[in-house]
C-alpha cells in the first residue's frame, strides 16, 4: 500500500511522483514502524514457531460446508476411510458427504428436546454431545432440556432410545467423557443432577457397575480414556488420562497437575460392603513435561493422542500430550505406554511407608478374583504411586516447547518416497490455525520443525474439533459455522521452485517435472530432501532463481520504505544497498513483511537494493528494487494526481496497520 507523499500540502499541489511498494511518510509513519519492530524484537522462541503459513481455501464447492446456522457446541464422528463427517449440534445431527471429486453436501436429523416444560431457553435445547458407532446405527445422545437421552440413527431417521444417565450431561458445558468397548461403556458423567457432584470414573453396562472413590481425585478434569489389551486378557487395563488440582497449596506450586490413572477391565470389585462397588485397582501417577535446560515446566494437560506400534506390541504405543503452562506457552510430551505400566507395576505409593500387601495394589487377578480388603485400603487411602511417568528419550524432555498454546493433536505415521517413517502431528492453536510438526525420528542431533501454520477455514474461528483420516489423508475440522476437509500432502503452498519445495522439509512433498507435488500423486519417484540441514542442496541448479527487477522514479529529499514479504519465518531478512546491509529482521519477526525505512532521500540513496532471506546455508533474492532520479518537470505534472490516490489508499491501510499493531 502506498500511504501519501510527505510533502502533499493540498490535493493538487505540485509535488514529487509516488509508486507501490515504495512509500513516502511523514512521522507518524516512522513511528509506527518502529513500534513494529520493537514488538517483533520482543518475541522469542522464533523457530518453533511455523515456518510459513497458508489459508486453505479448498476446491470449489468440495472442501467447506457451513452449518447454515451457528452451533455453539459440537461433536464430530468420522470413520476412518469413509467420505462421511457428522457432527451433533443444536437438536440436529449434520451428515456431511466429502465424495472425491463432486461438490461437498449436507443433510440434517433433527433430534429435537423431547420435554415439553424446561426453565429457560438454554434447558430446552437438545444439544447432541455422543456420536458412537453401533451395530444397528450411529449411536446419538443428548442434553434434552436436562433429561440426558439417546437415539439411534439409521438411515438418516431417528429412533428414541429413552433416557440414558452416564451417557450425554445435562449441560452442553460440563466436562464428560465416555468410553465404548464391545458391550462394556464406561463414563465420567454424573448420573444424578443435584447430588453426587464430585466427579467418577464409572462403568456404567457391563457385568458389575463399579465407580472411583470419591477421595482419590480432587476436581478432575478429563481429557482421554483408552483400553489396552495386553498380553493376558485378565492383565487388560483401562488408562485414562486427566488433570487434578494440586494437593500442594504452596503458593509457588501449579494451580495443577496432570495425571494418568489405571484401572483393571477385569475389576470385579472388592470383598467388603465399602468396597463391592468400587473399583478396586485404581492407582494414579503424575505425568511430567518439563525442560530442565530452560527450567520452563508445563502442568496443565490439554489434550491426548495415542499412536499404536505398527507390528502391534502394545507397550510401543506412542502417547502425545499437549501440555500448556500459566503463561499459555505449550509443550509436547511422548511417553510410552510400557513406561507408563512399567510405573504402575514397580513403583511404591506415594506416603505409604509399611510392606505392601499381596497382591499388591492395582495388580489385576486372573480367574475373576475380587481384590483382598486389605490391598483395597491401602491403595484407596494412597492412590498415588511415587515414581512419575517422565518422556521418552535418553534426555526426558519434551518433543518441542513453544510460546503458541496448542489445544488439540493428533498424528499420523507416514513413509516418505524413500521409506523412511516420519511422525507428523497436527496440532490446533487458540486463534483457529493448525500448526503442521514433524518429530525428528531417529536422526542425530535434529529437532521437530514446525513445517506450516494451515488457516483451516473461510471465516476465521476457534477449532471445535479435529479428526484425522490416515485411510483418506485428510483432517476433518470444525468450527461454529462450517466444516472443513484439509489435505495432509498441502504441497501447493510451497513456493520458491526446487529450492522452496524442499526447504519445506515436508515428507508429503516432493520436486517433480518443475512443480512442488504430492509424493502420493506422482507415479514415479520424487526428489525429496535427505539432508535435513541443508535440503536445498538436493536441487539440480545449486542456485535459486534471482528475483526480478523492479524499477521505480523517486523524488529526492523524501521519506520512503521498502517492503519485502517475509514468507520464511524461519529466515533472516535483510535489505542490501550496494555493499551495505541497512535493515535485517531476525526470525520470529511478528510483522508480515521486513521494512527498511529511508529517512530523506538524498544522491547515496540511489541505485540497486536487494532484499536477502538467510535460513542456514540458504540464501535467496527476494526482491530486487532499483531507485531511479525522478524527472522535476514529470513531477509537476503528475503529482496531482498521484496525491489524491495515495491519500485515498494510505487513509484505507492505517487502520488495518494499527490494529496489527495492537494485536502484537
Amino acid at each position: 500500500m502506498t500511504p501519501p507523499p510527505s510533502r502533499c500540502t493540498a490535493l493538487g499541489a505540485p509535488r514529487a511522483r509516488v509508486s507501490s511498494p515504495l512509500a513516502r511518510s511523514r512521522f507518524p509513519l516512522r513511528l509506527l514502524l518502529q513500534l513494529v519492530w520493537t514488538a517483533a524484537a520482543s518475541q522469542g522462541h522464533p523457530k518453533s514457531g511455523p515456518r510459513i503459513s497458508a489459508v486453505w481455501k479448498g476446491h470449489a464447492g468440495q472442501d467447506h460446508v457451513d452449518f447454515g446456522s451457528t452451533e455453539p457446541h459440537t461433536v464430530l464422528f468420522h470413520e476412518p476411510g469413509s467420505s462421511s463427517v457428522w457432527v451433533g449440534g443444536r437438536n440436529r445431527v449434520y451428515v456431511f458427504d466429502f465424495s472425491k471429486g463432486r461438490n461437498a453436501s449436507v443433510r440434517t436429523v433433527n433430534i429435537g428436546s423431547t420435554k415439553g416444560s424446561c426453565r429457560d431457553k438454554q434447558d430446552c435445547e437438545n444439544y447432541i454431545t455422543l456420536l458412537e458407532k453401533q451395530n444397528e446405527g450411529l449411536l446419538a445422545c443428548g442434553t434434552n432440556a436436562r433429561h440426558p437421552s439417546c437415539w439411534i440413527l439409521v438411515n438418516d431417521s431417528a429412533e428414541f432410545l429413552g433416557e440414558r444417565r452416564g451417557y450425554a450431561p445435562f449441560s452442553p458445558d460440563e466436562n464428560s467423557l465416555v468410553l465404548f468397548d464391545g458391550d462394556e461403556v464406561y463414563s465420567t458423567i454424573r448420573k444424578q443432577e443435584y447430588n453426587g457432584k464430585i466427579p467418577r470414573f464409572r462403568r456404567i453396562r457391563g457385568e458389575i457397575e463399579l465407580y472411583t472413590s470419591d477421595t482419590v481425585m480432587q476436581n478432575p478434569q478429563f481429557i482421554k480414556a483408552t483400553i489396552v489389551h495386553q498380553d493376558q486378557a485378565y492383565d487388560d487395563k483401562i488408562y485414562y488420562f486427566f488433570r487434578e488440582d494440586n494437593p500442594d497449596k504452596n503458593p509457588e506450586a501449579p494451580l495443577n497437575v496432570s495425571r494418568v490413572a489405571q484401572l483393571c477391565r477385569g475389576d470385579q470389585g472388592g470383598e467388603s460392603s465399602l468396597s463391592v462397588s468400587k473399583w478396586n485397582t485404581f492407582l494414579k501417577a503424575m505425568l511430567v513435561c518439563s525442560d530442565a535446560a530452560t527450567n520452563k515446566n508445563f502442568n496443565r494437560l490439554q489434550d491426548v493422542f495415542l499412536l499404536p506400534d505398527p507390528n502391534g506390541r502394545w507397550k510401543d504405543t506412542r502417547v502425545y500430550g499437549v501440555f500448556s503452562n500459566p503463561w499459555n506457552y505449550s509443550a509436547v510430551c511422548v511417553y510410552s505406554l510400557g513406561d507408563i505400566d512399567k510405573v504402575f507395576c514397580t513403583s511404591s505409593l506415594k506416603g505409604y511407608h509399611s510392606s505392601l500387601p499381596n497382591p499388591r495394589p492395582g495388580k489385576c487377578l486372573p480367574d475373576r478374583q475380587p481384590i483382598p480388603t486389605e490391598t483395597f485400603q491401602v491403595a484407596d487411602s494412597h492412590p498415588e504411586v511415587v515414581q512419575r511417568v517422565e518422556p521418552m528419550g535418553p534426555l526426558k524432555t519434551p518433543l518441542f516447547h513453544s510460546k503458541y498454546h496448542y489445544q488439540k493433536v493428533v498424528v499420523h505415521r507416514m513413509h516418505a518416497s524413500n521409506g523412511e517413517t516420519f511422525h507428523v502431528l497436527y496440532l490446533t492453536t487458540d486463534k483457529g490455525t493448525i500448526h503442521k510438526v514433524v518429530e525428528p525420528g531417529e536422526r542425530e542431533h535434529s529437532l521437530a520443525f514446525n513445517i506450516l501454520e494451515i488457516q483451516p477455514f473461510r471465516r476465521a474461528a476457534a477449532i471445535q474439533a479435529m479428526s484425522l483420516d490416515a485411510d483418506r489423508r485428510k483432517l476433518y475440522v470444525n468450527s461454529q459455522w462450517e466444516v472443513s476437509q484439509v489435505p495432509l500432502d498441502l504441497c501447493e503452498v510451497y513456493t520458491g521452485g526446487c529450492h522452496g519445495c524442499l526447504m519445506a522439509r515436508d515428507p508429503y512433498c516432493g520436486w517433480y517435472q518443475d512443480r512442488c507435488v504430492s509424493i502420493y500423486s506422482s507415479q514415479e519417484p520424487v526428489l525429496q530432501s535427505i539432508n535435513p540441514v541443508e535440503p536445498h542442496k538436493g536441487c539440480p541448479n545449486p542456485k535459486p532463481e534471482q528475483a526480478p527487477l523492479q524499477k521505480v522514479s523517486l523524488a529526492q529529499n523524501s521519506r520512503y520504505y521498502l517492503s519485502c514479504p517475509m514468507e520464511s519465518r524461519h529466515a533472516t531478512y535483510s535489505w542490501r544497498h550496494e555493499n551495505s546491509v541497512e535493515q535485517s529482521c531476525e526470525p520470529g519477526h511478528q510483522s508480515p513483511n521486513c521494512i527498511l525505512f529511508i529517512e530523506n532521500l538524498t544522491d547515496l540513496h540511489y541505485g540497486h537494493y536487494y532484499c536477502e532471506a538467510q535460513e542456514g546455508s540458504y540464501l535467496r533474492e527476494a526482491q530486487h528494487w532499483e531507485l531511479l532520479r525522478e524527472d522535476s518537470a514529470m513531477t509537476s505534472q503528475l503529482l496531482g494526481r498521484a496525491c489524491t490516490l495515495a491519500t485515498s489508499l494510505w487513509l484505507g491501510v492505517l487502520p488495518t496497520l494499527m490494529l496489527g499493531l495492537l494485536v502484537h
